[in-house]
């Protein structure tokens, strides 16, 4: 490869390291996206160029109109899609990611003579094969269960495991047969068998493990996308490939820490499902407020603590809690916005939607900074979020959320949650916080329930 074009590549890769350290810095996250943007456009031409003027591809226009097909599609799906709605199109672009590191595999085995492949080879094509079909069908399936498509949630654990062990198995048939069973028909078939596993591993995973899921699913196709690199022999797409691999792995052991589940429960595909029949029958006595209520009990709180959940993202109330937020600093009081590690259905949703209200990061905190002085808040909304909070997670050995760390709001000297009606949160568990005696709940919808107590306040 030109020494020039190895030096782009390497500018790239030191571009996407620069863009993930901003990003990890709220306040300079848009500028990093915006810096490994651009560190990708820049590898991409230089990619065309090398292979335009080198002969290698027979007709480059196509692969610019391509390119630009891509592009199109990409800005389109971007701007169709709310900032609500970003965990079913980081699904989806992960989904077509999924994809081609198939695609890639399947072509590579078409064109190429299989006695240029060695068995490290083989080996390697086949990974990625099998990693970027099962991340493919993984990613579709948790789009559709993020956008309340599929609400199918059936145990299917033994079946991914037996078509995993089917998937083993082919690849020594092949070695032992080489001749009735040749290379390409062992890639297709893996491929067909890997599609199958990656819809059987993210059927039974509910809401709660949603984030679980997508960054174990972003790793994934971070891989194929690295072994994809070592089969076109791709210095970009290895690195980049290394890149989105290794931080996925870490956001998954990190989302892992947060729900208590271990790295091995999650990768056989055997997370918990909730026994919803059972749970949802069980009675609870709760106490009700009103929205004038609660916007005296605010007005008289001098340290107030917010607890978003998936309620706010689909309510789109995180504007409201800004402006109530402001209302209540004017008046003296302290707000604070805690913040669960799992909330919503994607790594850091509420950050992305607390941003997207221009809530200032100094007053977002995560639970393990404030989960020992909870009861130093006089009044702690909740909005949207059940299981995060949910007591039975410390309490109940039975429920199916226990051991998971949570959000101590049953510590605040009073808690408002917001919901609109008694439905459990997504693992189906009965949440034992409404029948606390400092708990009370204001049913409706969190947006209008916001603004009716904005108003009041007003009036105060």
């Amino acid at each position: 490869m030109n020494i020039y074009i190895s030096f782009i590549y390497l500018l790239s890769a030191i571009g996407f390291i620069i863009g993930l350290k901003y990003m990890a810095n709220p306040l300079k996250s848009k500028l990093g996206n915006q810096v490994s943007a651009s560190a990708m456009a820049i590898a991409i031409i230089a990619t065309i160029y090398w292979y335009i003027t080198s002969d290698t591809i027979p007709n480059g226009v196509l692969v610019v109109a391509l390119l630009l097909f891509g592009t199109f599609i990409g800005k389109y799906l971007s701007q169709k899609y709310a900032i609500t709605q970003m965990p079913e199109l980081i699904s989806l672009f992960n989904a077509f990611g999924g994809l081609c590191a198939m695609i890639i595999g399947i072509n590579e085995s078409l064109i190429q003579d299989a006695s240029h492949f060695g068995i490290v080879d083989k080996l390697i094509l086949l990974l990625g094969v099998v990693l970027g079909a099962a991340s493919f069908t993984g990613s579709i399936i948790a789009y559709y269960k993020l956008s309340g498509k599929m609400k199918l949630g059936i145990n299917s654990r033994i079946y991914a495991i037996s078509t995993l062990i089917f998937i083993l198995i082919l690849p020594l048939i092949h070695f032992l047969q080489p001749l009735q069973f040749n290379f390409l028909m062992l890639s297709i078939a893996v491929a067909a068998l890997a599609l199958v596993y990656g819809t059987l591993f993210a059927i039974p995973v509910g809401g709660a493990d949603m984030p679980v899921l997508i960054s174990i699913l972003n790793a994934v196709t971070g891989v194929a996308t690295a072994l994809s690199g070592i089969i076109f022999e791709s210095t970009i797409m290895l690195l980049g490939g290394i890149l989105v691999g290794s931080t996925g792995i870490l956001l998954t052991m990190q989302m892992c820490k947060a729900m208590n589940r271990s790295l091995k429960t999650v990768l056989i595909g055997s997370i918990k499902m909730a026994n919803t029949t059972s749970e949802s029958n069980v009675e609870q006595n709760i106490q009700s407020i009103s929205s004038p209520e609660t916007a005296t009990l605010l007005a008289f709180s001098k340290n107030i603590a917010i607890i978003p959940g998936f309620g706010m993202a689909v309510a789109q109330a995180q504007k409201e809690c800004f402006e109530i937020q402001k209302r209540l600093e004017d008046n003296g009081a302290k707000v604070s916005y805690i913040i669960h590690p799992v909330a919503g259905r994607m790594p850091g949703h509420m950050n992305v939607l607390l941003a997207e209200a221009n809530i200032d990061y100094k007053d977002i905190v995560d639970m393990d900074e404030v989960n020992h002085n909870m009861q130093d808040f006089d009044a702690t909304i909740i909005i949207g979020a059940n299981d995060v909070v949910n007591p039975a997670a410390e309490e109940d050995e039975n429920s199916i959320i226990f051991g998971m760390p949570i959000i101590k709001a049953y510590n605040s000297k009073q808690v408002i949650v917001l919901k609109r009606s008694m439905a459990s949160g997504y693992s189906g568990a009965v949440n034992t916080l409404f029948d606390r005696s400092n708990c009370r709940l204001l049913f409706g919808d969190a947006k209008n329930s916001l603004q009716q107590i904005l108003e009041e306040l007003k009036r105060i």
